[in-house]
């Protein structure tokens, strides 16, 4: 049973998860909205996670990466998370050429772009290791990009139904374009990477690395520290989109969005539908 708010404050069954998984798997291959979260909401990240690693298991493609979401002070559970992780897959990985990129969004479902900096490992890391500090983080090599991430869901109410709806749903991603690098990121003051968003031709968010909670590094240390302790530990080529560096801009099918990051370039993306 399902409404457009989901059930809370039960625990689904394994056999729920699945269907879970499956209800928005299904969504997401034919490109169909669902009218409400189809089951009973994970009543914790945990629970959230395992949904996740179920349709990432039925998925036909290769995890290449993991966006990072910042999750607000009011919507953490017990784990103390500031943060969650979504899949990245290969086929919805895209590179800006210097044209307009066309974006996948789902017709009656949620649809949006990030201003996104994108880290890319060099090196694995070490599968001991559970828990990173900012420090740490970025002591691993790691080479920045520039980027956008396509944040789009069959189901519209993704975000108003919390962190444990956007972890079932693969964290909310339905792509990311990436532009190019910014070198020597850690030698750089956060402060001089700054981006601006633009919907149709008009400003929607400006910010940069410094909107991000604790910064790049604190991103990077998050998907590091969740990764291992989920038992897949990041590799060497894994890309981290960071968060939303301008906000969470909605875009629908026909509109355009044009992604500045001072001094480093640009992309823009024609939203298009998804399946």
């Amino acid at each position: 049973m399902s409404n457009e708010h989901g059930i809370h404050g039960q625990t689904p069954a394994p056999d729920d998860a699945a269907a879970i998984a499956h209800a928005f798997t299904t969504a997401r291959r034919s490109g169909q909205a669902l009218p409400g979260f189809p089951g009973l909401v994970p009543p914790d990240l945990v629970a959230a996670y395992q949904v996740q690693d179920l349709a990432i298991a039925s998925w036909d493609d290769q995890v290449v990466g993991w966006k990072v979401g910042y999750i607000a002070a009011e919507r953490r559970d017990a784990s103390g998370d500031d943060r969650l992780l979504g899949p990245v897959f290969s086929r919805q990985l895209q590179n800006a050429t210097g044209g307009t990129v066309d974006i996948p969004v789902f017709v009656g479902g949620f649809g949006a772009v990030e201003a996104e900096y994108v880290l890319e490992l060099l090196e694995d890391a070490p599968a001991a290791q559970l828990h990173w500090t900012p420090e740490q983080a970025e002591a691993l090599p790691a080479r920045l990009y520039i980027g956008v991430e396509v944040a789009s869901s069959p189901l519209a109410t993704i975000n108003e139904l919390g962190p444990r709806v956007v972890v079932s749903d693969f964290g909310n991603n339905n792509g990311l374009v990436l532009g190019p690098e910014i070198a020597d990121w850690t030698a750089r003051d956060e402060t001089d990477l700054r981006a601006e968003t633009l919907i149709e031709g008009e400003v929607v968010g400006t910010g940069g690395a410094t909107r991000l909670p604790g910064g790049l590094r604190a991103a990077y240390a998050f998907a590091l520290s969740r990764s291992a302790l989920r038992g897949q530990p990041l590799r060497r080529g894994d890309l981290i989109a960071t968060g939303n560096a301008t906000g969470i801009h909605d875009i629908t099918v026909g509109q355009t969005a044009l992604v500045r990051f001072a001094g480093f370039g640009e992309i823009a993306c024609r939203a298009v539908p998804a399946g």
